[in-house]
C-alpha cells in the first residue's frame, strides 16, 4: 500500500481521530504515529487541525497543541463557535473541513500519498479531486465500533482504508498510561495524547 519513494502527507482531523480513537478504546501517541509513518515513506508534512474554544481559562487540548506544534506537526486551529440550539441547549462547534481541504489541494504538486485520519463523508469529495490529480490516498477511521466511525462514501472513495485498530500496535497507548489530569469536557478533543 506504501511505497517508501513517496512523499506522504498525514491530515488529521483532531476531533474525529479523537472520537475514533475512544470509541476503539486506546488513545493515540503522537510521536509513534509520525515515527509509524517516518517508516512507510518520506514523510512530508503532518497536519492536525482543531477547532479551541478561545473564552475558557482553562482549554484541555492546549497542552497537546503545545506539545504537537513543537515535534514536528503542523498545528492548525481557528476559534470554536458557541451559539444556543433549538432546546435552549448552549453548543460549540468547531468545523475544520475547509483548512484541511485547502492545505491538501495545495500541496497537490508535491504529495504523492495522502492519509487523511478522518471518517468524515464531507471528505469525499476531497479525495477524488486528489484522485483526478494522480495522487493516491489513504483514510484511517474505523469499521469496528458500533456505528462505524467511516462513512461508506468516503470508505469506497479512498484508494485505500486504513482501521485505526490494524495501527493501534503501532501508535497506540492504553488509556491506563494516560497521565491524570483535568478533563474538560467542553470540546470534542482531547488533552494529552502525546
Amino acid at each position: 500500500m506504501f511505497d517508501p519513494r513517496e512523499k506522504i502527507a498525514l491530515f488529521i482531523d483532531g476531533a474525529n481521530l479523537y472520537a475514533t480513537s475512544r470509541a476503539l478504546g486506546f488513545d493515540i501517541d503522537y510521536r509513534k504515529l509520525l515515527a509509524s509513518f517516518n517508516q512507510r515513506g518520506y514523510l512530508l508534512r503532518a497536519y492536525y487541525y482543531t477547532a479551541l474554544v478561545e473564552d475558557q481559562e482553562y482549554s484541555s487540548i492546549r497542552p497537546l497543541i503545545d506539545w504537537l506544534d513543537y515535534n514536528g506537526y503542523k498545528v492548525v486551529t481557528k476559534p470554536a463557535k458557541e451559539f444556543t440550539d433549538s432546546t435552549g441547549r448552549r453548543k460549540i462547534k468547531g468545523n475544520m473541513d475547509i483548512e484541511l481541504t485547502i492545505d491538501a489541494l495545495e500541496l497537490a504538486d508535491i504529495v504523492d500519498h495522502y492519509v487523511i485520519f478522518s471518517g468524515d463523508g464531507d471528505f469525499r469529495t476531497l479525495v477524488e479531486a486528489l484522485q483526478r490529480r494522480g495522487r493516491k490516498v489513504s483514510v484511517v477511521s474505523t469499521m469496528a465500533s458500533q456505528p462505524p466511525m467511516i462513512s461508506d462514501e468516503l470508505r469506497r472513495q479512498a484508494d485505500h482504508f486504513i482501521d485505526l485498530v490494524s495501527l493501534k500496535g503501532d501508535v497506540g497507548r492504553d488509556p491506563s498510561e494516560r497521565p491524570q489530569r483535568r478533563v474538560d469536557t467542553s470540546t470534542d478533543d482531547d488533552d494529552s495524547d502525546y
